[in-house]
């Protein structure tokens, strides 16, 4: 997607109009790299306050770094992680990332995450578990670098706005090309937009959205045809 500047001009609407609702949003939730990037993998179809608690249960076990995953017998793992559903597979994925950096970066996370995004992102999705949106919430959240994260809220609010990529069928790199391609690549920006996105759809924009008192209203097509 070539940039348009008639939609970059309405991202930055859009931006500042969440900003100026909401405030700044402190993503991620997290301590550090290794948090940000359990958080990650556990959050997959699982609600945060559930992620919480099985972030809680590693810390208090002991298993708070990548060695210490990538020691722990997998069983044992899952029990701890159990709060966040599929907790068996998500043991797996978590065994999976630190098998990697211990490999091929003798458990060096620091330097792993030290790499280029385009070849860093590439790198993650080769890693069982790790699809485009864990990819690069890691990319932003945890190596700090640009890559907007696209997530069901943000398609959700982006299909309400019209201003879905071209064709019937959108995949998640036509919503990315979106913002890479409309807006500056700034880690910041990217981060604190994305955080917004989603705060927007807790409070306005549900799955059944509560348009009274929106501040995307006059510039939502959705929006207008319900009021």
């Amino acid at each position: 997607m070539a940039k348009d500047p008639a939609l970059a001009a309405r991202l930055v609407d859009i931006y500042q109009r969440f900003y100026s609702a909401y405030g700044p949003q402190h993503w991620w939730p997290g301590d550090g790299p290794f948090e940000v990037i359990a958080g990650a993998i556990l959050t997959q179809s699982a609600a945060w306050t559930n992620v919480e608690m099985a972030l809680a249960k590693m810390r208090s076990a002991g298993c708070w770094t990548l060695d210490a995953v990538h020691r722990i017998p997998e069983p044992e793992l899952a029990q701890l992680v159990r709060s966040s559903g599929y907790f068996n597979a998500k043991a797996r994925k978590l065994k999976a990332f630190a098998a990697h950096v211990s490999e091929n970066y003798s458990g060096d996370l620091d330097a792993f995450l030290a790499k280029p995004a385009a070849p860093l992102r590439e790198e993650l999705l080769s890693i069982h578990g790790i699809g485009e949106e864990t990819a690069d919430d890691i990319i932003v959240y945890a190596a700090g670098k640009p890559s907007f994260v696209i997530d069901t809220y943000t398609r959700r609010i982006v299909d309400r706005l019209g201003i879905s990529p071209n064709g019937s069928r959108p995949k998640y790199g036509d919503y990315q090309a979106m913002f890479h391609d409309n807006l500056p690549h700034e880690t910041a920006l990217f981060n604190e937009f994305h955080a917004l996105w989603d705060n927007h759809a807790k409070e306005a924009c549900a799955k059944t959205p509560r348009c009274r008192g929106c501040c995307l209203l006059d510039i939502c097509p959705t929006g207008q045809a319900a009021n």
